[in-house]
């Protein structure tokens, strides 16, 4: 009788594996405002408001959208770096589990440019900070794109 018990676990898992990797995002849910949008009250997510570059928004949401797709599992979701807004999808190495990491690109005073950006997983409660990393991963990269000099 539990000679069945390993296949049906087996299968099981193959079941939620392919869930996670073939469940559609749908930009309606996904793509939301940095600023904005509701928290999930989980650990894991992560958000930075008004984090100010000096340069113009162009080149900022330029260097974002690279950065963003330099990493591997990384694409777009919603939106360009023309509209300032994006909203990207990273998978993890293993399960695929994705991640959205959506930004907003904005005019600051002079001729800055503010940067917005939540990222946050869709399954799971913590993420044992990989969000957070990210975020401050990519602000990184981003600042070395801009002024690479220092």
């Amino acid at each position: 009788m539990l000679k069945w018990l390993p296949p049906a676990l087996a299968g099981v898992a193959v079941v939620g594996a392919l869930y996670v990797r073939l469940t559609a995002s749908d930009p309606a849910q996904w793509h939301v405002d940095p600023e904005t949008a509701a928290s999930t009250g989980k650990p894991n997510e992560h958000r930075v408001i008004d984090r100010t570059f000096d340069a113009s928004p162009d080149v900022v949401a330029a260097a974002v959208e690279a950065v963003a797709l330099a990493e591997r599992g990384t694409s777009v979701l919603a939106g360009s770096a023309d509209e300032g807004f994006m909203t990207f999808v990273q998978r993890s190495a293993l399960m695929g589990y994705p991640d959205y990491i959506s930004v907003r690109i904005t005019a600051a005073a002079g001729d800055g440019a503010r940067l917005s950006i939540y990222s946050r997983s869709r399954f799971g409660h913590s993420d044992l900070g990989v969000n957070q990393a990210r975020i401050g991963r990519w602000l990184e990269a981003v600042q070395q794109r801009i002024t690479p000099d220092t």
